[in-house]
């Protein structure tokens, strides 16, 4: 029975310092250093507390499995929880033919500011409309652009808004 709990416990607490660690390294890339060293300081006590239980008797394999248990679903986890969060500003990109449907004014009536620039693509003339938003709304922006014109060419890229651009106001983008 000691086995079992102990296994079960490091297990959770696996899951707990992987998660916490995902969600970490996504606090820090976004430039929210405090929230990133507090979750660091938890994530380092269940690791401890996991690894302790684990080198108390390294001759039982239950423990080592559930140690490794649950990196792999703390890291399952974390992911789910960072997507969740959707933290931070991403950028879309959309290209296609002047000839196909516009997606920027669907895209402003549902209160997206966007920026259309006309370029020259392989085949001719495109429109490239750009736009900055809250990662948790891209979805939502995605679907808008499904709808417009289905044979757009689109991406998607997480970026970070420079601090200079900030403090002057520029570059906003809406929560």
């Amino acid at each position: 029975m000691e086995l079992a709990l102990s296994a079960i416990g490091i297990f959770l607490l696996r899951i707990g310092d992987v998660s916490i660690a995902s969600v970490r390294i996504v606090t820090l890339m976004r430039g929210r250093i405090g929230l990133a060293a507090l979750l660091g300081f938890f994530e380092a006590l269940f690791w401890v507390s996991a690894a302790a239980i684990v080198f108390s008797n390294l001759d039982n394999p239950v423990r080592i499995v559930a140690f490794a248990g649950g990196f792999a679903a703390g890291t399952l986890l974390g992911g789910h929880i960072e997507r969740w969060l959707a933290m931070g500003t991403a950028l879309i990109r959309i290209v296609a033919p002047v000839e196909t449907p516009s997606v920027a004014n669907a895209l402003r009536s549902n209160g997206f500011p966007v920026t259309v620039v006309n370029a020259e693509g392989r085949d001719g003339e495109v429109r490239v409309t750009f736009l900055v938003l809250p990662r948790r709304r891209t979805k939502t922006a995605l679907g808008i652009v499904q709808d417009t014109n289905p044979a757009a060419f689109v991406t998607v890229e997480d970026i970070r808004i420079a601090e200079v651009a900030r403090r002057q106001g520029a570059g906003a983008v809406r929560k």
